[in-house]
This record gives C-alpha cells, sequence and structure tokens, in this order.
C-alpha cells in the first residue's frame, strides 16, 4: 500500500496539551465515580458538593486544553501555549484545593483556591484574545 501524503506533523507543544488534556479527563471521570461511590457515604453533603465542583472544573478545563491543542495546530502563531499552561495550573490550584478541602484539609487553604480560578479565566481571555488579534 502506497504512503499516505505527508501530513503535517503536529507540533511538540500541542500533542504535549492533548495528551495531557486527555489525561485530565479520564482522571476527572475517575475521580467522579469515585466520589459517587466510595465518598458520598462518607463526606457531609457540604464537602461532597465542594469535591464535585473540583471534578466539574477539571473536566470543563480538560476539554479546554482539548481545544486549545487543537488550536495550536490551526492557529500556529496564535500564542496559544500560555493559556494552555494557565488551564494546567489552574486545574491543579483550583482543582486540586478543592479536591483537597472536600478530604478535610486545613480551611485556610481556601484562600489558595481563587489563584486557580483566576488562572482559569484568564487563560480563557487570553486565548480569546489571541485569536481575535489574528488577521
Amino acid at each position: 500500500m502506497p504512503a499516505a501524503p505527508a501530513a503535517r506533523s503536529l507540533s511538540l507543544m500541542s500533542k504535549t496539551f492533548f495528551a495531557v488534556g486527555a489525561l485530565l479527563a479520564g482522571l476527572a471521570v475517575a475521580a467522579g465515580a469515585f466520589g459517587a461511590h466510595a465518598l458520598q457515604p462518607r463526606l457531609t453533603p457540604e464537602r461532597l458538593n465542594t469535591y464535585e465542583i473540583a471534578v466539574r472544573y477539571q473536566l470543563y478545563h480538560a476539554l479546554g486544553l482539548l481545544a486549545l491543542a487543537w488550536g495550536m495546530e490551526r492557529w500556529p502563531q496564535a500564542g496559544l501555549q500560555l493559556s494552555a499552561w494557565l488551564f494546567i495550573a489552574g486545574i491543579l490550584i483550583f482543582g486540586g484545593t478543592l479536591y483537597a478541602l472536600a478530604l478535610g484539609a486545613p480551611r485556610w487553604l481556601g484562600a489558595v483556591t481563587p489563584l486557580g480560578g483566576l488562572c482559569l479565566i484568564a487563560g480563557w481571555v487570553l486565548a480569546a484574545w489571541q485569536l481575535w488579534r489574528l488577521d
């Protein structure tokens, strides 16, 4: 069978961000299942709600990371890498602190959570700005 025409190769960064996004999405599904089956009988409704918010935002932004990875190939000059890094930082900080709080971490950790939220917001705003500026 003849070789297919040479396809444009994906950049290392877009492949990396796509892989990280896929991994984070899979982990969000696993965390959601763990919360529903193992944690529901053990956590207060308030802590379970906090846990579910972490899962939801992780999944949303993992999907956003997949979209950014695709966008990096579609619009390579757009500078979407910073948005992707902001999503990763936001998932780790926002989601990480919410998971920890739900599982009993000290309440002062909640003061860090908004920094993760700011990273997520900044990632979306920066992506929109980068794409808006394209010719």
